[in-house]
Order: structure tokens, then sequence, then C-alpha cells
């Protein structure tokens, strides 16, 4: 796997849990790789059930839309092509990784790739920032955006632009030549207050 080889995807949801019932209804996925986008993924799910009224504002996904959308279980089979042997990112990652570790196990499959939290890596990067959610985080940081937001690719694609930008901005502060994913993930997991002690040993070191 090479060091920016990484799918970002996100979820649009019927719920907040699959352990409560809850179901996707539309994946959006982006490939990156070398720092680039290169691919995209786009499926609405049927989910076999109505959605709320919530659930249709917020996403702007209706009923008759997801009538006329393709069974979970085939979105599913074709995502688990499109995300083999890449790393993958998520914003606010345990959300979406639990609905796809249970959308996986639907169809008699396991996710083998390892996870990373664009939202856990953007507070140690980006400490002063006024929030860390995604429509925050992308006015912070001046990402051109279409303004749609709480649609599956969309927010998968600004997630990537984050992400790149994230990993840029590590080259430019501690004058790094490569940003790893593990290097990336590692930052989600320490102290807020340690990160800068913590790249400016990396730095050194390479």
């Amino acid at each position: 796997m090479g060091d920016y080889s990484v799918v970002v995807l996100d979820f649009e949801t019927t719920g907040l849990s699959p352990d409560n019932g809850d179901r996707a209804i539309e994946i959006g996925a982006v490939l990156v790789q070398n720092n680039q986008i290169v691919d995209r993924f786009q499926r609405l799910m049927n989910p076999g059930k109505r959605i709320n009224s919530f659930i249709q504002d917020y996403t702007g996904i209706t009923n008759a839309m997801l009538k006329k959308a393709p069974p979970i279980d085939k979105a599913m089979h074709e995502f688990s092509v499109f995300m083999a042997g890449h790393h993958l990112v998520a914003h606010n990652a345990g959300f979406d990784r639990r609905f796809l570790d249970a959308e996986l196990l639907r169809i008699g499959k396991r996710r083998s790739q390892e996870f990373a939290c664009s939202l856990l890596t953007s507070r140690r990067i980006y400490p002063n920032a006024p929030s860390h959610n995604l429509e925050s985080l992308v006015r912070y940081t001046k990402i051109t955006t279409d303004g749609a937001f709480h649609r599956a690719l969309a927010d998968a694609e600004m997630t990537a632009r984050l992400w790149i930008g994230m990993i840029n901005e590590l080259k430019a502060v501690y004058h790094l030549r490569q940003v790893p994913f593990d290097l990336m993930q590692r930052l989600s997991k320490i102290p807020k207050a340690s990160a800068p002690t913590y790249l400016e040993r990396v730095a050194k070191k390479t």
C-alpha cells in the first residue's frame, strides 16, 4: 500500500446505530493516491423499509429515491471491491466503521483494512479551529465546496480534501517529505498537547 492510498468514505443511514437495527441508505467514497483524488464511488441503497421525515430532511434522500435504489447487499458487494487494498478514512470514523462492519457482515465479509479518523487527527493538526465537525473544518481550512453537506459523496469528498490538506500542512510545518498512513493514525491517539513535540521528533528522524 502506498503512503497515500486511502479510501475516504461516508455513510448516510436510517439512524445512529446498526445495533438498533439501523441500516445504510447511501455510501460515498473517494480514492486518494499520492495525495490526489483519483476515483469516486457512490450508491444509494434500498434498506427494505421506509425512512423517517427527519432523515429525509437531513439528507435530502427520499423514500421514493430509495425505492428505486438497488438493495444494500448489491451495493456493499460493489463497495467491497472498490475499497480492497486501501486503508480507510472517515470523519468521526467510529460511526462509519460500525455501519461498514455491520453491512459487510450481512454479506459474509469482514474488513481487514485499518481505519483512521480525520476528526481526531484534525484536533491535533488544527487545535485552534472553532469546531472539528466537517462543515466547520471545511470553512476553517478554506476548502472549496459546492455547499452540499449530508450526502455521502459530497461529505466523503470534503473529508478527502481535508485529509489531503492535513498532510500538506504537516509537510509544510514540520518539513516532512512523506506523511504515511500510520503516522496520521498514531497522531489521532496521542494527547493534543503532545502533538507538536511528537511531530518534531518524527521530523528529526526523517
